[in-house]
């Protein structure tokens, strides 16, 4: 009867089912993937909702602006021709990659030229993904900041090559580290990963620190893969540079960016790889076996948006500094202090002393759980972000304010809840 209820419910019998050789091997590329961090604050998120719970979520960098409407526009105009229906191209439709080299050319005064020195892609993190696919040779080695986005790190790991960890923080420590990192390390490092202003961080760069990082990169052989997914989300001083401004960069580098955050574009999938010649096209190859680019609508809706007023990107920056000025105020009120970020859509901020021993996935889980509100833990961008938790500014001032009062009688009975957690925690 037990078999027969296996067979209706599966379709292999009982027998079949034990000798599934899956069951005894993980996949190689999984296996080597870490459990996703964030997906335990996803399921806790989830709980406390279905529970009845107002969770402010601040956890996923996730825009909640609406896209500029005369970029909606004119994707409701180009959909649904026979034309447009079809598959596009994979590097990028012409006029999108022009559009990209204009705007390389008016923001950074870089010159680049369309045909060859600028990719279309599903996103920059999907331009990273196959980035490495396109550069990694097995057991090859990539310099790549701890904390940081997942992607820099795991997209190598995904195509066989091996992480070594450097300083996230631009500063005088950066190219010791470095220069320790490629010494020692066997084979010699393939290239090394940047990304500034910095997703979770929020560190910025300057050009001086550049022209440093191309002329080291230069004296040892890397390639420069910079991540400039947030260059238009900055709320003091100067604009944040590229480092193909960097006379010469464009022989080692290959810049990422994105058109999520600066056009509130998330969901549509839509970023650019800029730079060497020889990478791109390596890019190139690879995505023209993985996919036909974006759907073209979406194309001609981003040329618009690159071509067309740019007064949208004005507005986005003020409403992210005016949840950055409230986010600072009331939590500091509430007794929690957040440092001032001056650029990314992020603030990185370290767990107060009396929850730091729990770790920041432990205590995101309890944030859920004591104050409605969700970030984002530190130990899901590398090991030394353990005492962070990142806060993204995806929510109203509203909704950062009530956030803020959840903190305070979290706070307020702070004893009591660790007096009860604090074990457990541990004993984990």
């Amino acid at each position: 009867m037990v078999e027969h209820r296996t067979i209706l419910r599966t379709g292999f019998s009982e027998a079949a089912v034990n000798r599934d050789p899956f069951r005894m091997h993980e996949f190689h590329r999984i296996k080597r993937l870490p459990p996703y961090v964030f997906e335990a604050v996803n399921r806790a998120k989830a709980a406390a909702r279905a529970g009845g719970a107002d969770i402010v979520d601040l956890g996923m960098g996730n825009p909640d602006l609406a896209a500029p409407p005369h970029v909606v526009a004119k994707l409701c105009e180009t959909a649904g021709r026979p034309r447009t229906d079809r598959y596009s191209a994979s590097k990028g439709i012409g006029g999108l990659r022009r559009a990209q080299a204009a705007y390389y050319g008016r923001r950074f005064g870089v010159k680049l030229n369309p045909d060859t020195q600028v990719v279309a892609t599903l996103g920059s993190k999907e331009g990273f993904a196959n980035m490495a696919q396109a550069i990694t040779a097995p057991g090859d080695v990539v310099l790549v900041p701890n904390p940081s986005y997942p992607i820099h790190a795991f997209g190598f790991l995904m195509a066989g090559g091996v992480i070594r960890s450097v300083p996230a923080e631009p500063s005088p420590a950066f190219f010791p580290a470095l220069e320790r990192a490629v010494q020692h390390s066997i084979p010699k490092p393939l290239a090394v990963v940047v990304c500034y202003p910095a997703n979770p961080t929020a560190f910025v760069a300057s050009l001086d620190f550049y022209r440093d990082l191309i002329a080291f990169a230069k004296r040892h052989e890397l390639i420069v893969l910079s991540d400039l997914a947030y260059s238009e989300v900055y709320f003091d001083g100067e604009p944040p540079p590229s480092v193909l401004q960097v006379p010469g960069a464009i022989d080692v580098t290959v810049e990422f960016t994105s058109m999520s955050k600066t056009f509130s574009m998330a969901g549509w999938r839509m970023g650019f790889a800029v730079g060497n010649e020889r990478l791109l096209a390596a890019l190139a190859r690879v995505k023209s076996y993985l996919d036909y680019g974006a759907f073209t609508p979406v194309q001609v809706a981003a040329t618009a948006a690159l071509n067309g007023p740019q007064e949208c990107i004005d507005e986005m920056r003020a409403t992210y500094r005016r949840r950055r000025d409230v986010l600072i105020d009331s939590f500091g009120k509430a007794g929690w202090t957040i440092p001032a970020p001056s650029a990314s859509m992020f603030a990185w901020v370290e767990i107060p002393e009396k929850f730091r021993s729990l770790g920041s996935l432990e205590f995101s889980k309890l944030l859920i759980e004591k104050a409605d509100v969700a970030v984002a833990p530190g130990i899901g961008f590398g090991e030394y972000g353990d005492e962070y938790v990142r806060i993204a500014l995806v929510e109203n001032e509203q909704r950062i304010r009530q956030a803020a009062r959840g903190i305070r009688r979290f706070f307020d009975n702070a004893d009591r809840t660790l007096h009860n957690v604090v074990p457990i925690a541990r004993a984990g």
